[in-house]
Protein backbone atom coordinates (compact mmCIF):
# COMPACT_ATOMS: atom_id res chain seq x y z
CA UNK A 1 0.00 0.00 0.00
CA UNK A 2 2.91 2.34 0.73
CA UNK A 3 4.12 1.88 -2.88
CA UNK A 4 0.84 3.20 -4.23
CA UNK A 5 0.87 6.20 -1.90
CA UNK A 6 4.35 7.19 -3.06
CA UNK A 7 3.40 6.67 -6.72
CA UNK A 8 0.26 8.78 -6.27
CA UNK A 9 2.26 11.56 -4.61
CA UNK A 10 4.73 11.59 -7.51
CA UNK A 11 1.94 11.74 -10.11
CA UNK A 12 0.17 14.59 -8.30
CA UNK A 13 3.42 16.55 -7.96
CA UNK A 14 4.27 16.01 -11.64
CA UNK A 15 0.81 17.15 -12.74
CA UNK A 16 1.18 20.31 -10.68
CA UNK A 17 4.43 21.19 -12.49
CA UNK A 18 2.87 21.42 -15.95
CA UNK A 19 2.91 25.02 -17.14
CA UNK A 20 -0.16 26.35 -18.91
CA UNK A 21 0.33 27.40 -22.52
CA UNK A 22 -0.36 30.95 -23.62
CA UNK A 23 -0.90 32.42 -27.05
CA UNK A 24 2.04 34.67 -27.94
CA UNK A 25 2.34 37.12 -30.82
CA UNK A 26 5.78 38.34 -31.81
CA UNK A 27 6.59 40.92 -34.48
CA UNK A 28 10.14 40.34 -35.73
CA UNK A 29 11.91 43.08 -37.68
CA UNK A 30 15.30 42.44 -39.29
CA UNK A 31 17.71 45.12 -40.53
CA UNK A 32 19.86 43.86 -43.41
CA UNK A 33 21.27 47.23 -44.49
CA UNK A 34 24.62 46.89 -46.19
CA UNK A 35 24.16 43.27 -47.27
CA UNK A 36 24.27 43.08 -51.08
CA UNK A 37 22.01 41.00 -53.33
CA UNK A 38 19.20 40.13 -50.91
CA UNK A 39 17.21 37.30 -52.51
CA UNK A 40 15.28 36.14 -49.43
CA UNK A 41 15.17 36.53 -45.67
CA UNK A 42 13.78 34.17 -43.07
CA UNK A 43 13.71 33.12 -39.46
CA UNK A 44 14.13 29.70 -37.89
CA UNK A 45 13.56 28.73 -34.31
CA UNK A 46 11.98 26.72 -31.56
CA UNK A 47 8.25 26.28 -31.22
CA UNK A 48 5.46 26.05 -33.75
CA UNK A 49 5.07 27.74 -36.23
CA UNK A 50 8.87 28.12 -36.27
CA UNK A 51 11.19 25.27 -37.17
CA UNK A 52 14.94 24.76 -37.23
CA UNK A 53 14.57 22.85 -40.53
CA UNK A 54 12.81 25.44 -42.68
CA UNK A 55 12.72 29.23 -43.03
CA UNK A 56 9.62 31.21 -42.16
CA UNK A 57 9.92 33.96 -44.81
CA UNK A 58 10.10 37.64 -43.85
CA UNK A 59 8.46 40.30 -46.02
CA UNK A 60 10.11 43.52 -47.12
CA UNK A 61 9.13 46.70 -45.30
CA UNK A 62 11.93 48.56 -47.08
CA UNK A 63 13.48 46.40 -49.84
CA UNK A 64 17.16 45.58 -49.24
CA UNK A 65 16.94 47.13 -45.78
CA UNK A 66 14.10 46.11 -43.39
CA UNK A 67 12.11 42.87 -43.32
CA UNK A 68 9.38 41.68 -40.98
CA UNK A 69 7.11 38.81 -40.01
CA UNK A 70 4.44 38.36 -37.34
CA UNK A 71 4.43 35.00 -35.58
CA UNK A 72 1.61 33.71 -33.37
CA UNK A 73 1.67 30.43 -31.47
CA UNK A 74 0.94 28.62 -28.23
CA UNK A 75 3.80 28.07 -25.77
CA UNK A 76 4.32 27.45 -22.07
CA UNK A 77 7.71 29.20 -22.19
CA UNK A 78 8.75 32.78 -21.45
CA UNK A 79 10.98 33.05 -24.52
CA UNK A 80 11.76 31.54 -27.90
CA UNK A 81 15.13 30.88 -29.50
CA UNK A 82 15.64 32.06 -33.08
CA UNK A 83 18.19 32.79 -35.79
CA UNK A 84 17.63 34.78 -38.95
CA UNK A 85 18.70 33.72 -42.44
CA UNK A 86 19.61 35.77 -45.50
CA UNK A 87 19.85 34.00 -48.85
CA UNK A 88 19.71 30.68 -46.97
CA UNK A 89 22.71 31.49 -44.72
CA UNK A 90 22.32 31.36 -40.95
CA UNK A 91 23.50 34.34 -38.93
CA UNK A 92 25.74 34.11 -35.86
CA UNK A 93 27.42 30.86 -36.94
CA UNK A 94 28.94 29.12 -33.92
CA UNK A 95 27.29 31.56 -31.52
CA UNK A 96 24.27 31.24 -29.25
CA UNK A 97 20.77 31.60 -30.63
CA UNK A 98 18.89 34.82 -30.08
CA UNK A 99 16.42 34.68 -27.19
CA UNK A 100 13.19 36.57 -27.68
CA UNK A 101 11.62 37.15 -24.25
CA UNK A 102 7.86 37.56 -24.42
CA UNK A 103 6.31 40.80 -23.17
CA UNK A 104 3.59 40.72 -20.52
CA UNK A 105 1.14 42.34 -22.94
CA UNK A 106 -0.46 40.99 -26.09
CA UNK A 107 2.42 41.50 -28.52
CA UNK A 108 6.20 41.37 -28.32
CA UNK A 109 8.23 43.52 -30.73
CA UNK A 110 11.78 42.35 -31.50
CA UNK A 111 14.22 44.26 -33.72
CA UNK A 112 17.53 42.81 -34.83
CA UNK A 113 20.44 43.56 -37.13
CA UNK A 114 21.55 40.57 -39.16
CA UNK A 115 24.62 38.87 -37.72
CA UNK A 116 24.90 41.32 -34.79
CA UNK A 117 24.19 39.69 -31.40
Amino acid sequence: MKKYSVLWAILVAAAGCVQPTMQRTVVLTLDVSGIPNIQNTGVRGSGNPLSWDEDLPLKALVPDSLYTVTVTGQTPYDFAEIKFTVNGQFELEGKENRKVYFANGDTTFYRAIFNVP
